[in-house]
């Protein structure tokens, strides 16, 4: 991401909100089960900068408290994009957020499920039928769903089925209809995952945190 000094205004405003709760809130954190204090300060510390950037591009600072990351999901991120896995990813909305940034650093291709030329589906929508045309392709992709929940349901339901093994999913759909229990089969997968817990998120959740993973990976690998 490009910086400019009102950003960095904008962000020492977030870190003096909630940057020294957070890091009191977690300082008993085991979820990444790292194999040294180093290691563990160091994912806490990527952890909270992806949750920074969320709530700086949503203005909601309840995202603090909101973002679940499973095991690994920020290791499985960084290795990912820097070996330029695809990414699929379920709006235009989202693919415009990311596109620069993607390549700008490591040239990883975007496709977008929506934009997929696909023939009429009664049985499905657009989102649907394109997460699982791209799936096909791309079966060890790095997957966001931002804003469509039936990209989600099909997702799920490929990987249930064992025709796909994303290396990472990035899942962040509104809940407005229940996903509650796809979001828990994709909990129980073990793919490593980037959600959210509650009825919020949306495209522009989703972007931020795919840019801040970028971000990261790049100091890490670039």
């Amino acid at each position: 991401m490009e910086w400019h000094i009102t950003d960095a205004q904008s962000l020492a405003i977030i870190d003096r909100e909630i940057g020294g709760a957070f890091a009191l809130m977690h300082s008993n954190h085991d979820t990444l089960s790292p194999s040294s204090p180093r290691e563990y300060r160091h994912f806490l510390l990527a952890e909270y900068e992806i949750i920074k950037r969320v709530i700086y591009a949503t203005g909601d600072f309840e995202y603090k408290s909101l973002i679940e990351f499973s095991e690994r999901s920020l290791q499985a991120a960084a290795a990912a994009l820097a070996s330029r896995s695809s990414i699929i990813v379920d709006t235009t909305t989202v693919q415009a957020g990311i596109a620069k940034e993607a390549q700008n650093n490591f040239a990883n291709p975007v496709y977008c499920a929506t934009s997929v030329q696909t023939p009429p589906q009664k049985e499905k929508t657009l989102a649907a039928w394109g997460i699982e045309t791209l799936a096909n392709r791309y079966p060890e992709g790095i997957f966001v769903v931002g804003q469509l929940p039936t990209a989600l349901i099909s997702l799920v339901d490929l990987i249930v089925a064992e025709k796909i093994r994303p290396v990472l999913i990035i899942a962040t759909p509104p809940k407005f209809i229940d996903i509650d229990g796809k979001k828990q089969i994709l909990k129980e997968l073990s793919i490593p995952y980037i959600t959210i817990k509650n009825q919020k998120g949306g495209a522009t959740v989703a972007a931020a945190i795919l840019d801040a993973l970028i971000d990261l990976a790049w100091e890490a690998y670039g």
